[in-house]
């Protein structure tokens, strides 16, 4: 047998639940998961039966897409992965279980992705780069920040600002991060100069760089969205990703460019970007660290442990 975290009802409580051990069939490997990491989407997509059909969801459903682990079985027709390599990636709403199975050829939201783990990257910061960095790679490909450039992230220190801070910064942007009073230690470190969200933004912003920016992420909702324009900033240079603000590009970790995840994994090997984890909890405390995940003050990434 084997465990996985699964939902009695779509917005109620996360349960651990032995399953049958899943086996690997032809074109998918198994991956012995150690480490999930959470997402926002993880909760967004299961809070509701209406929203979770949206996504294709149905009881029972699984928990978390974050993933790092060791392969531990191959199916029929694999050939780019073997038995004991390590691996991350994402498998949507079922990385939080013992085993998951992923298509070698799949996508996160349909069969799973996999990547081999660099040396130097641990599991429990392998299993948080999936969704952050490809949402993060994406929604840069949108701005295009670059030397010369002052960019507003709104949410800087969440699961995807960390990631996006410090690409911009590589990038040559100066990066202005929006965040709570406590959070402003955490952005200095990575490389933004924080002002607090909330109302009077726009005049803060002002205050912190008179000569304006020019792109902005809002990587929380539309208020960092609607003060850049207010600011200035032509639309083409303004993203979301957890809103739809008309004539406003959104981005989405689905659309980053091929081998975006793997550049970021290979930074992160080489000490050139950080991944600050906010805490980590066994799999019996998932509820503990979905609760604190969800209350969207966690600065860092938060990982269940299996």
């Amino acid at each position: 047998m084997s465990r996985a975290v699964q939902f009695e009802s779509f917005g109620g409580a996360l349960v651990v639940r032995e399953v049958p051990e899943p086996q690997a069939g032809p074109g998918q490997i198994r991956v012995r998961v150690t480490a999930a990491g959470l997402n926002p989407m993880d909760w967004f997509m299961t809070s509701d039966a209406a929203t979770a059909a949206r996504f294709g969801l149905s009881l029972p459903c699984g928990f978390g897409t974050d993933y790092a682990g060791v392969v531990d079985q191959v199916g029929d027709g694999v050939t780019g992965f073997a038995t004991g390599e390590r691996v991350f990636g994402g498998a949507m709403s079922r990385a939080v279980a013992d085993h998951v199975l992923i298509d070698v050829d799949g996508t996160i939201a349909k069969g799973g992705d996999a990547h081999r783990t660099p040396e130097g990257i641990d599991d429990r910061t392998a299993a948080v780069l999936t969704i952050g960095g490809c949402t993060a790679a994406a929604a840069l490909a949108v701005v295009r920040p670059g030397p010369g450039d002052t960019v507003l992230i709104g949410g800087a220190g969440g699961g995807v600002g960390v990631f996006a801070v410090q690409l911009a910064r590589r990038a040559g942007a100066r990066v202005i991060g929006t965040g709570s009073a406590s959070s402003a230690d955490a952005l200095r470190v990575l490389g933004a100069e924080p002002v607090t969200y909330g109302d009077g933004l726009a005049d803060r912003v002002r205050a912190l760089a008179p000569g304006g920016i020019t792109a902005a992420m809002d990587l929380h909702g539309t208020d960092t969205a609607h003060t850049a324009r207010a600011l200035g900033v032509p639309d083409a240079r303004i993203t979301t990703i957890a809103a739809v603000v008309p004539g406003i590009t959104p981005a989405n970790g689905a659309s980053a460019a091929p081998g975006a995840i793997e550049e970021i994994a290979s930074l992160i090997a080489a000490g050139e970007l950080r991944v600050p984890i906010a805490a980590s909890f066994p799999v019996e405390e998932v509820g503990a660290g979905l609760e604190l995940q969800a209350g969207r003050h966690v600065h860092g990434k938060v990982v269940i442990e299996l």
